[in-house]
Formats: structure tokens, C-alpha cells, sequence
């Protein structure tokens, strides 16, 4: 999703549970295409092809069809996707219904879809594609077994099944999802409650990734461990530096408390340096982490296969400043807890030790 620019495209569907939502008929699927930002808008049209072949030796498979969108980029095991897939053209799984489909690269296909003849009847329509490429099965985003074909050879296959040609499909039935494509990322979420706003069902296609498991899909949860992370051990390094230091500092701090200065007042010196220097390291945290991305910042664009704007990098504020102030808090927090144990004892003899 995101080599196929996942980031800058959103999914619009025709089903939405607990509410009604605008069908993708051609005439919305116009309204979606003239909304502000919007490059394109894909059709997904569902459908299946099977065995079409009587030869013994033809292979014996049943696959539901799909049409190849913006979003659709699985690892291909053979042959090459051409861009656009044109009609005619077929992608399958490596192997499906127990198939080896990487033998017909290259090479025309057999097959036989529903035509319907009645209301609750049909024919085998005999066709041929041929067969650009294979993808690995395990990629099962459409599900399993699952053909991949150009959304007008789609439209024209669902179009058989019900009975109707493919105009008429389109402007009644109509498709069952859509990939959008947006000119950037940062006009997705407008697009999306511009969508809703007109009644479509909308959401980007980048919150998938955050759903994935592995890396992709920890990658927010990651987010929260790491200020967490940050916190508890900025907590435990200033109880630890308070208490050394204090230590280290009784006879120095014990001369202002012995003409009347209080603990409080102590505690506050403390506090001060504790806060300055959690500020500090966060800034300095902060600034060496984004240094560190804008390093990383090519290779990451070589990986994912699309630009990585500068301002992408940056977090927003409310995570900038989590960042930025987790140090402070944590060397705080740390600091008052551990001048607590250290200011308790006596200054008296330390002063006299001093004199």
C-alpha cells in the first residue's frame, strides 16, 4: 500500500453497516472524481471466472474477479503489471484452485464467465485473456484465489452476471468500492470529510497500515511505548541524580539552611536545574532525532517507493511536545522524589564539619 502511494488515497464503499450510503454508480463516482484534490477514482467491480476449457488436460479453477487498482500492488512472482492494466490482460495467483498459474504467463487463457439468461438463470460465456503476470498467493487482500483484470473488463464480467450490459451496469448497479487518489497527502482528510459530507461511505487507506500487524502496524502503538519509555526513565535517572547529588551537596546545601532557609525553599533550587536541564536534553533529544530522519530520509524514500516531504517527517505538536517535555517531567518528577530521601537529614553536622 504504501510503494503504490497508500498514503495519498482513500477507499469509498457502497456498504456501511448501521447506515445508508450513496451507491458508486457512474453518475457518484463523477461526483467523487470532482471533489477538490481528487486525480482518480477506480471502480472495483466483483465477479469470477472459471475453467473454460472441455480439453481433460485444462486446468479446473474457479476465482473470483477483481479490478486491478491504484492500491492493488502485490509481490509479483512472474511476469510484469503493465501500468495500465489494459482490457484483455490478466493477473493470477502463482498458484489457486490448485493451479500452477506461472506456466500460462505469457500466454492466452481459456476461460468461462456467467452470463445470465433469466432471473435465476445463466450460461457459460467462453472468452480468453492473456496472462501478464503472477503475484504471490499469500498477498490475499482481495481474499484468496482471487483474479485481477482492467476495471472495464470487470465492469463487463459483473455486467454479464446480472443480465445487463455494461453501461447500464455501471449506471445502476454500479461498483461495489473505489480507490481515490489524491494530489497529497495532506488534502486526504479534507477529501474524506468532503466525501462524508456528500453521503459516501470514506476512510484513507492509510489506516489499514496502522491496523497491520508487524512493524507497519505497531508503528503507532510504538509511538506511545516510546513516550512511556522516555518518561520512566527520565524518572528514574533524576530520583537517581537527585539522590547522589543531594548527597554529595549536603555540606554545600546545609550552609543556606542553617541561618533559616527551608527544605521547600532548597527543594526549589533543585527542582529549577532538574527542569532546565530536562528542557535541554529534550530540545536537544528532539533536534538529534530529526537530524537522525532527514539522514534516513533517502534510503526510507528508496524502501517505500515514494517521496517523503520534510514536513511529513515532523510530528505534530501535541507529539513534538510529549517529546520534547517527557525529559523535563521525568528528571522533575525524579528529583523532587529523590531530594525527599536525601534532604531528611540533619545539615547541623555537615555545617560544623564545614567550619
Amino acid at each position: 500500500m504504501l510503494r503504490s502511494g497508500g498514503l495519498t488515497q482513500l477507499d469509498v464503499s457502497s456498504l456501511e453497516t448501521g447506515g445508508a450510503v450513496r451507491e458508486l454508480d457512474a453518475e457518484n463516482l463523477d461526483r467523487v472524481r470532482d471533489v477538490a484534490h481528487v486525480v482518480e477514482a477506480v471502480p472495483d467491480y466483483v465477479s469470477s471466472i472459471y475453467t473454460g476449457s472441455a480439453d481433460p488436460n485444462a486446468p479446473t479453477f474457479d476465482l473470483t474477479t477483481h479490478s486491478w487498482r491504484p492500491s492493488t500492488r502485490p509481490t509479483i512472482v512472474r511476469g510484469e503489471v503493465p501500468r495500465p492494466l489494459r482490457p484483455g490482460q490478466l493477473v493470477l495467483p502463482s498458484r489457486g484452485s490448485g493451479v500452477d498459474f506461472d506456466r500460462f504467463v505469457g500466454e492466452e487463457l481459456p476461460v468461462a464467465h456467467t452470463r445470465a439468461t433469466g432471473e435465476r438463470s445463466g450460461t457459460p460465456a467462453h472468452t480468453s485473456f492473456e496472462v501478464v503476470a503472477t503475484y504471490d498467493p499469500g498477498w490475499r487482500f482481495d481474499g484468496p484465489d482471487t483474479a485481477y483484470v482492467a476495471p472495464e473488463t470487470a465492469a463487463m464480467l459483473a455486467a454479464a452476471k446480472a443480465g445487463m450490459p455494461p453501461e447500464r451496469y455501471r449506471s445502476t448497479t454500479g461498483a461495489t468500492s473505489a480507490v481515490v487518489s489524491v494530489t497529497e497527502q495532506r488534502y486526504v482528510p479534507a477529501v474524506v470529510e468532503k466525501l462524508r459530507g456528500l453521503g459516501f461511505s470514506a476512510s484513507p487507506v492509510a489506516d489499514r497500515v496502522r491496523n497491520l500487524p508487524g512493524v507497519l502496524g505497531a508503528a503507532e502503538l510504538g509511538h506511545r511505548i516510546g513516550i512511556l519509555v522516555v518518561l520512566a526513565v527520565a524518572v528514574l535517572t533524576g530520583s537517581s541524580n537527585a539522590r547522589s547529588g543531594i548527597r554529595g551537596r549536603l555540606s554545600e546545601l546545609a550552609v543556606p539552611r542553617t541561618p533559616g532557609d527551608s527544605v521547600s525553599g532548597i527543594r526549589r533550587i533543585l527542582l529549577g536545574e532538574a527542569v532546565l536541564t530536562g528542557l535541554l536534553a529534550g530540545v536537544i533529544g528532539g533536534t538529534a532525532g530529526f537530524g537522525g530522519a532527514l539522514l534516513l530520509r533517502g534510503p526510507l524514500e528508496g524502501l517505500l517507493g515514494l517521496e517523503v516531504s520534510i514536513t511529513g517527517m515532523l510530528p505534530s505538536p501535541l507529539w513534538g511536545s510529549a517529546l520534547v517535555l517527557a525529559p523535563l517531567v521525568g528528571l522533575a518528577v525524579g528529583t523532587l522524589l529523590g531530594g525527599h530521601v536525601a534532604l531528611r537529614r540533619d545539615p547541623y553536622p555537615l555545617a560544623r564539619s564545614q567550619a
